[in-house]
């Protein structure tokens, strides 16, 4: 039977076009899920857009637009920069979707008619911006955490009882060590919420009209918890009054659902009691990744920090961009993004190492033997292995992947790369080409040099795609799975086109001069 793999992003709000911080996640996911499919997965992808709430109400009136017209434009938006940066998802799922409102409609009533919510009136300081209610103690000089000034609030609202359910996920959590990662992020959730008695979840509001209306008492709107974190189900047709659809017995338990470490509370404490008092199983894993800082600091608008898709793929290209986040953002803690750093980068790990040896190589080809390779297989003549260090990389690849340790999976990658380098410095082609009795010794360089980039265009395809394609064009290879990485030696004797420069080697203080000005003019 074919193995499943089911993963899913948070899903986007769709107040504003999200910023890099923000598209990493989907980056990540995608890297993700292309390498399950190259290990024979059957990959379900799912990601798409949290389109109710206050937020939007006001944003849709401050642009004299409908709150359905605001968030087509935005969900469509989300779509193009996803497409843009090559996300491959295979389920774009809308909080607007009709499917969707019927299921969270009748999970709201369900719970309500087996005691899990109850009527009840809510009473204190609520964000707008942050859409959740904010305890006294988190309020620091009248601000939240996130800068807002909360409001007193008193309204009429259904709570879902979470302390009923609270002894089993603490013992779920203990037993399944795996469900929260990293262990960091578990720790904080035991420590900060699951210590003390959790207090009931407001669970309905009737201060704004943009949401999902609870069918059985008009006035009041599903809250975000029920209808945001709900789409995992619906996404696969859940309805809890319809037998189980052939998606969900295929998908359901979620493999990963992959978010920010900042909604981590909504989803490894309100979701699963949710899913409690659905009677359905949990997810097998929930990651909370790191953030994408800017110079140190959290990206904010109102510091005019932030950087988007949009500008960072005009100046460097996707696939520059997508390196850089899979490769710099590490597992557990926050990570950096500059101008500065993305073209270094840039130009020591894709134009120096994996450019440079793609070019160096073929380069060498045509100008030693007219383009055409031979396979020629010998001792290793060198102290440098490169079959060694090939047959290596997918294994120890796999290990990283498992773990979720993306970034860790990909320098890999650039290791081989650079001891394929390291490889031409120690056997030296262009003196072999002159010795006449080192002519096949020079054949085995050139081949063992095109096999370690035939892995290389391989492994490199779960994280920037559009690259692994141009390589295996450029060295004439078709079959780019990883079953053809078991054995060293798979590549098959041809003439070589020209070589094609990969990455663009920039000049650190034109290439900000070039992002100034461009920003200026914008």
């Amino acid at each position: 039977m074919e193995k499943k793999y089911y993963l899913t992003t948070a899903i986007a709000y769709a107040s504003a076009i999200p910023h890099i911080g923000n598209v990493y996640e989907a980056i990540l996911a995608d890297a993700i899920v292309r390498f399950k499919r190259l290990e024979g997965y059957d990959v379900f992808f799912q990601t798409g857009t949290d389109e109710h709430g206050q937020k939007i109400e006001s944003r849709a009136k401050d642009n004299e637009l409908s709150p359905k017209a605001y968030v087509d434009h935005i969900a469509s938006e989300i779509k193009r920069i996803y497409d843009k940066v090559d996300i491959s998802y295979d389920q774009f799922v809308r909080t607007t979707d009709e499917r969707h409102v019927q299921s969270v409609q009748a999970i709201f009533k369900k719970l309500y008619d087996q005691g899990d919510i109850y009527l009840g009136e809510y009473e204190g300081w609520y964000s707008v911006s942050e859409e959740a209610f904010i305890l006294e103690k988190d309020i620091i000089d009248g601000k939240t955490a996130n800068g807002d000034t909360p409001v007193w609030t008193k309204e009429a609202a259904y709570f879902l009882k979470l302390s009923k359910y609270q002894e089993r996920l603490v013992k779920h959590i203990q037993d399944n060590p795996e469900f929260i990662e990293p262990e960091s992020r578990r720790n904080e959730m035991i420590q900060n919420f699951l210590k003390e008695p959790l207090p009931d979840l407001s669970v309905s509001r009737t201060s704004f009209n943009w949401g999902i209306p609870v069918e059985f008492d008009e006035g009041h709107i599903v809250y975000v918890w029920i209808d945001a974190l709900s789409n995992y189900i619906t996404g696969l047709d859940y309805h809890p009054d319809q037998a189980l659809s052939p998606e969900f017995k295929k998908y359901w338990p979620a493999d990963v659902h992959l978010i920010g470490k900042d909604i981590l509370r909504f989803h490894t404490i309100y979701w699963p009691i949710i899913l409690m008092a659905l009677g359905l199983e949990l997810p097998k894993q929930v990651f909370g990744h790191p953030w994408i800082l800017v110079n140190k600091g959290k990206m904010s608008k109102s510091i005019g920090n932030v950087m988007y898709t949009d500008d960072l793929v005009r100046y460097f290209g996707v696939d520059t961009v997508r390196y850089y986040v899979l490769h710099e953002i590490p597992f557990a803690q926050d990570g950096n993004i500059t101008y500065e750093l993305l073209i270094e980068r840039n130009n020591s790990d894709l134009a120096n190492t994996i450019g440079n040896l793609v070019n160096r190589t073929i380069g060498m080809a045509h100008k030693y033997r007219q383009g055409v390779v031979k396979k020629v297989i010998l001792e290793e003549p060198f102290e440098l292995s490169l079959k060694e260090k090939a047959l290596e990389a997918l294994p120890q690849m796999r290990n990283f992947m498992d773990e979720l340790k993306v970034s860790d999976a990909l320098e890999e990658i650039v290791k081989l790369a650079r001891s394929a380098n390291k490889y031409i410095d120690v056997s030296e082609p262009w003196a072999l080409f002159k010795k006449e009795d080192k002519q096949e010794v020079l054949d085995h360089v050139l081949y063992q040099l095109l096999e370690t980039i035939r892995f290389v265009a391989i492994l490199l395809q779960p994280f920037i795609p559009n690259t692994s394609n141009r390589i295996a064009k450029q060295i004439g290879v078709t079959d780019l799975s990883f079953e053809s990485l078991s054995t060293f030696g798979n590549y098959e004797a041809q003439t070589l086109g020209k070589p094609e420069v990969l990455f663009e080697r920039y000049d650190a203080v034109k290439k900000l001069e070039e992002i100034l000005k461009d920003q200026d003019e914008s």
